[in-house]
């Protein structure tokens, strides 16, 4: 029978070590019961990118629920999850008293910890990790910390986070002179809550969707709905400033070098954002890399702008396991 859960409907309450709790909006597609599910085939996890949600595999749910249990989150600040405030280290003076429901740190580790947790609690079953954009580099850590029970890895146009400090050298000398300015100016809350509420706009996101999606596939009213609504909630900034002060956290590379699952990477060619190109050395100079597709005519966000192309690639995949 089939099963479609909206992430409205779905909320996992996910408890803290120090006795709080963050509330996580998800989702599942199945075709079949759980008890029939062949247990050989593991479970599908997607993470979103930044700004995104889980609705952004609004043409990937259905189609992998026909193949085993897909599930989709709200990473924490984003979509229908909840969105606390973002501490930052020279925050935590002011903000020493808040628990993690009020302030938290936002990075990779958070949502890597998210993901993992979710896997294990919700989910509870093997799982194949696919990620977008920075939701490639949450799969990366949540498998890590999953070890044996994450199966494998599928990244799609992941991040390479080109404005972390440990990114400085592949930069143009200047970039060095104005970093300390720089982290200065978006640090200010009234600085990161104005970019926020400029970016915010229904036509500033079609704008950057034509960038993203250079076909122009896909990118219809409903997309630019899922992507606006959540830039509504009263916290929705949080997550922003959160993002564009992590200066010093996990690049993929770093999480490569030595990951113990195997990892197929999508690509599209047209990516005006993530090159191909790094993607292509990332082939040659890991291991655990078993596959690159690269679509020529897709741009960052080839699940949602070439979804039929990418669900085959997926599927095929799955059917190694």
């Amino acid at each position: 029978m089939h099963q479609s859960l909206v992430p409205a409907d779905s909320i996992w309450t996910w408890k803290q070590a120090d006795g709080s709790s963050l509330q996580v909006a998800w989702q599942c597609h199945a075709d079949t019961p759980e008890d029939a599910q062949d247990s050989s085939v593991p479970a599908v996890v997607l993470v979103h990118g930044f700004g995104a949600s889980s609705n952004h595999w609004r043409h990937n749910l259905p189609v992998l629920g026909k193949q085993t249990h897909t599930y989709a989150l709200d990473l924490i600040g984003f979509g229908a999850s909840d969105q606390p405030q973002a501490l930052l280290p020279g925050d935590r003076p002011a903000l020493e008293q808040l628990d993690s429901s009020q302030a938290l740190v936002y990075s990779f580790d958070l949502w890597g910890k998210e993901v993992a947790d979710f896997c294990n609690a919700v989910v509870k079953s093997p799982v194949l990790l696919v990620g977008n954009s920075i939701g490639g580099v949450v799969a990366l850590r949540a498998a890590q910390l999953l070890e044996e029970r994450c199966k494998g890895v599928v990244l799609i146009d992941c991040a390479q986070r080109l404005m972390d400090d440990k990114q400085l050298a592949s930069q143009p000398a200047w970039m060095a002179w104005i970093r300390p300015l720089l982290k200065t100016l978006v640090s200010q809350r009234w600085l990161s809550s104005t970019l926020f509420r400029n970016a915010a706009r229904p036509r500033v996101i079609k704008s950057v969707l034509k960038q993203a999606y250079p076909s122009g596939d896909n990118v219809d009213d409903q997309l630019v709905e899922l992507l606006y609504k959540p830039t509504q909630r009263p916290g929705a900034a949080e997550a922003f400033r959160g993002f564009i002060n992590l200066f010093d956290d996990y690049l993929a590379p770093d999480l490569l070098e030595n990951l113990q699952q195997p990892v197929d990477l999508i690509w599209g060619q047209k990516d005006p954002w993530e090159p191909v190109a790094e993607a292509q050395k990332w082939a040659r100079r890991f291991n655990c890399i078993n596959s690159l597709t690269i679509l020529a005519s897709s741009g960052h966000c080839p699940h949602d702008e070439n979804p039929s192309k990418v669900n085959e690639i997926l599927i095929k995949i799955l059917d190694k396991y």
